[in-house]
């Protein structure tokens, strides 16, 4: 699986990217058709703490599986995206396994 991670403004630390590259690699041994991963972290203008964006897209055959989170930290909003993919690809796995079981 390629990862891919962006940063708009800012340049992001070896230890950001080590820690977004341990969570992501998770996602192959959750589902073996995940052609590339896309990470892309912002800072959001807003005046409350909570303003780390984390966007993560799993390109996959079909459709691609996408999720967003905001918080005070790159790693917790990473987290936060991950666990929404987990539920995501396990939701997609379940209906393939289902449409594949009624033909």
């Amino acid at each position: 699986m390629n990862i891919k991670i962006k940063t708009l403004g800012f340049t992001a630390k070896q230890e950001l990217t080590d820690f977004v590259n341990e969570k992501v690699e998770k996602f192959s041994y959750l589902y073996d058709k995940i052609l590339s991963c896309e990470v892309c972290f912002n800072v959001d203008k807003s005046a409350t703490n909570d303003n780390k964006v984390c966007d993560i897209r799993l390109i996959i055959p079909g459709n691609d599986l996408f999720s967003n989170a905001q918080c005070k930290t790159f790693e917790e909003a990473t987290l936060q995206a991950v666990e929404a993919l987990e539920r995501q690809i396990e939701k997609r796995k379940t209906k393939l396994n289902v449409t594949r079981n009624s033909i």
